[in-house]
């Protein structure tokens, strides 16, 4: 299967954008959610979807739904790998290092682990205690052990039924189930995680976006996407009447769409998908589907943006050891720090991520020859 440049960039750009969001420096609050009051987070997650349920889906229809399924399940294993060993960095060299400096923003973000280390090894492991900045993998593994079973019902039954169930299951998570369910479960098994050290991403919010990427996904790999109607004139207008004044809004007041507690911010929720954020969501992704062919006969191709979208889980990892080692070492971003410090900071974990995308793609391109295998 051949790779689609232009995915492969919105990849790129979406680590690029998490990234300078996570890593300590001035310029994190002024190009975090760039483009109204959605994250990079969305993007790379359906992202991420859509390009699985068109290479498994292929997977599928040329080897087989056993074949896929076990694709999936290798897929999955290698993410955990890498979460669990980021895991071990992050509980013995970073949080050395950041003990040592005596770093407030570094012992904040483990607190958990310090007080019980048993107990955030073994949950950590377990996929149960997600501290800050290493819960959206967690999020990653669970959505893929699901995706071989949804997108088999999906080829064989249609997605209706999916699709309609994933809606249930967002609308149901914007009223803190998952805490109750969270809260019963401790209650039969003396579990020691307390909830808020579960990770932010709610689970239940964030699977509509992975099943609504899977069904793109796969309706592109069986070439049911081309017979796509276009989108209307009045839905066009409707989207930019809609995204543009958030986009205006998000560079006034900020990333947090009002001060003080309000429902507004409720409705604007990452963590759990508020509805306003899910529609500012769908409104831009209705204008990239709109415009994608004149975007990509205008839009320069930027090799670097591909290149790090090309090897997306690597890069990722590569991002949170930068971030987690920015923060052991120098702390939070503070007005006081030097700017040639944040300017080194941002370009040199840049530069990182970038040799760490080359020599994967080195070593991919030298193995495939040798194992014969599909790409993803």
């Amino acid at each position: 299967m051949n790779r689609r440049w232009e995915l492969d960039l919105l990849r790129g750009l979406m680590l690029v954008l998490m990234y300078i969001t996570h890593m300590p420096t001035r310029f994190s609050s002024m190009l975090g959610q760039p483009f109204g009051y959605v994250s990079a987070a969305e993007g790379f997650v359906m992202l991420s979807a859509f390009m699985a349920g068109m290479i498994y889906t292929s997977k599928a229809e040329r080897d087989g739904i056993p074949a896929m399924r076990n694709a999936f399940l290798a897929r999955a294993l290698k993410i955990y790998a890498c979460h669990a060993a980021l895991l071990l960095l992050l509980f013995t060299i970073i949080a050395a290092l950041g003990i040592s400096r005596d770093e407030p923003a570094l012992k904040n973000l483990i607190g958990f682990y310090l007080e019980q280390p048993l107990a955030g090894l073994t949950g950590g492991l377990l996929l149960i205690y997600n501290p800050p900045l290493l819960d959206i993998l967690p999020l990653y593994i669970v959505l893929m052990l699901v995706s071989p079973i949804v997108l088999e019902r999906g080829l064989k039954h249609g997605w209706r039924g999916i699709l309609a169930v994933s809606i249930v299951l967002w609308a149901v998570s914007q009223f803190a189930v998952s805490e109750k369910m969270y809260d019963a479960f401790v209650t039969v098994t003396d579990l020691q995680v307390p909830y808020k050290e579960t990770g932010a991403f709610e689970t239940f919010a964030w699977q509509f976006l992975w099943i609504l990427g899977l069904w793109m996904g796969a309706l592109t790999a069986t070439g049911q996407m081309k017979n796509r109607k276009p989108f209307s004139r009045a839905l066009i207008t409707a989207c930019l009447a809609f995204a543009m004044p958030l986009l205006i809004w998000r560079y006034i007041a900020g990333q947090v769409p009002v001060e003080g507690e309000s429902i507004i911010n409720h409705l604007f929720d990452k963590w759990h998908l508020g509805p306003f954020r899910l529609l500012n969501f769908f409104a831009l992704l209705i204008l990239i589907m709109h415009f994608g062919e004149w975007l990509k006969a205008h839009v320069p191709r930027l090799p670097f943006l591909q290149t790090l979208g090309a090897a997306s889980l690597p890069v990722f990892c590569m991002h949170l050891v930068a971030v987690l080692l920015a923060l052991s070492v120098y702390g939070e971003s503070t007005p006081q720090r030097a700017v040639w410090t944040d300017v080194m900071l941002l370009f040199g974990g840049l530069a990182c991520l970038y040799v760490a995308a080359l020599i994967t793609l080195r070593f991919d391109a030298e193995a495939r020859p040798k194992t014969r295998t599909a790409p993803g």
